[in-house]
Parts: structure tokens; sequence; C-alpha cells
């Protein structure tokens, strides 16, 4: 696993040498290239002035941003040298908070954080530990592609996990939601659906959670390049029914799919084993 990027965290005047890892598998995305229809070469792109149309290189393109209609302020790339900030290489823990004090809207990208050389491992379990210890999340500022991002580190495992968050005026409001006062509950129709969430819980480790279209995707891309039938799955429409209706079947379904425990499967076995020994000794 690579780093993409090195330095300290730090709190107070604790100071940890870390190297930072994305947590995300870049290899399980299928991408594709765009390809001339008539030869199947790849397509590229030109970047041309929409003004005088003339195509142009990346040594003739400058930024510039457009503070009024067609007005624009260039900014050059020693600008973008001077905003350089002290959490370039350094993670500055402001403070600890609990976990619940974080909106979930703000989860950006996960990333993983690993001690920096043998010397680092020490402060690094200790907070690893501490983290843990205390169920509280650090949170800290760091620079990673060029922008600042608040981040929020926690103990995950054996190893320290950091989340990348949005700032809080980044999210929109939920209360913007049309309609939301519109909303309204039947006690009945509740009670049903407390029964049916109910009868569907289980626990998150027995869900099958696997990129289901990716794999079909990939069947497909496999079986073109085979020169088989793409065989395509119809959908089937459901059928309306009311809310109750649906519900009561709803938990009849689920109390049907219900897998028996697995105790109760082991004992019975374990009784069908017994008897057959049983049997066996009788006969002999």
């Amino acid at each position: 696993m690579r780093a993409i990027w090195k330095g300290h965290i730090r709190f107070s005047l604790v100071t940890i040498p870390i190297r930072i890892y994305s947590a995300i598998e870049a290899a399980q995305i299928v991408s594709f290239n765009q390809l001339h229809k008539e030869d199947f070469g790849r397509i590229g792109y030109e970047k041309k002035c929409k003004k005088c149309e003339q195509v142009v290189g990346s040594g003739d393109i400058v930024k510039g941003y457009e503070y009024e209609p067609d007005k624009y302020v260039i900014i050059e790339d020693e600008d973008f040298a001077k905003l350089r900030l002290k959490s370039t290489r350094i993670i500055e823990i402001e403070g600890f908070v609990d976990a619940n004090e974080v909106d979930p809207t703000l989860y950006d990208s996960p990333y993983f954080a690993g001690p920096d050389g043998p010397v680092a491992a020490k402060a690094y379990g200790l907070l690893r530990d501490t983290l843990k210890d205390t169920g509280k999340m650090g949170i800290g500022r760091v620079v990673l592609r060029d922008r600042e991002s608040i981040m929020m580190l926690t103990a995950r495992d054996e190893g320290l996990l950091l989340y990348k968050l949005r700032f809080p005026n980044e999210v929109r409001s939920i209360g913007d939601i049309p309609q939301l006062d519109e909303v309204q509950t039947d006690k009945d129709q509740l009670k049903l659906a407390h029964t049916l969430v109910d009868s569907m819980s289980t626990s998150f480790s027995d869900l099958e959670l696997t990129d289901r279209y990716r794999s079909a995707l990939v069947e497909m891309v496999q079986a073109k390049i085979e020169g088989e039938e793409v065989v395509t799955v119809e959908e089937e429409e459901a059928p309306v029914v009311d809310i109750m209706t649906a519900l009561k079947q709803s938990i009849e379904q689920a109390k049907s799919d219900k897998k028996p425990m697995k105790k109760a499967a082991g004992e019975k076995a374990a009784a069908s084993a017994k008897k057959s020994r049983s049997s066996k000794k009788t006969g002999s």
C-alpha cells in the first residue's frame, strides 16, 4: 500500500509522525475508453478558445476568476503558493468530540493513517488506545491535494481511520425539501411498520453488500469478448397495493424468509447424530 501523504498528527505538545493511505480500492472501478465508431481509435480532446476558436496548449492556459460577467482576475501559480497553510504537513487536532456530534452528511472520503517508522509506533498506539477507551474523535485540519480539509480521526481495529469532512456550509438543510410539512403518519400503519422492521432486523455483517452492478458489468464485457449473446433480464413491475396490505404481506414474507437459528440447527444435528450412534450400537 503506497502512502499519499506524509506528515504529523499534533495535539497540544504531542507530535506523532504518520503516513496517510487511501482506504478506497481503485482497482474495483471498471472504466471505459471513448472510441471513434469507424476505426475504434481513441478519442482525444482539444482545448479550444471559445472566443477566437484557436486550439491552445497547456502553456497558454491560465486560471481566471469571473467576478463580473466576462470580467476575470487572473490567478497565477505563485498566487496559489502564497496560500500555503500551516497544516500542509501537520494535522493539527483542534479538539476531541463525541461521534454523535458529527452529522453523517459531513462524512466524505475515508483514509487510513499509519505510523511513520518504528519511533512513531509507541505514540501512535497510545493515541489509538486513548481514542478507543474514551470513544472520542479528533477533529483537525490538513492540506490534501492543494486544499485544506477538515479531518476526523478515530480508532479502527489496530489502526487509525481518517475521514475527510465536508465543511458545514457545503451541506444543504434537509428542511429545504419541498412538501415535508405535508408528511403525516397513521398510528396503525406505524405499529405495523415497527413490526416489519423488527422482523427484518439483522446484523450488518450478515448482509450481502457486494457490487452486483460491477459483477454484471464484468460478466457482460467477458461475454462480448467471447462473442456470446448478452442476456437481458426483464424487470417485473410490482403491483400497486395499499400501504396496510403491503405492510401485512411484508411481515408475513419476512417471517417466512427468516432462517432458523444456528443454535437450534446445531442441537437438531447433534440429536440426529446421537440417535444414529444409538441405532448402530443396538444393531451390533
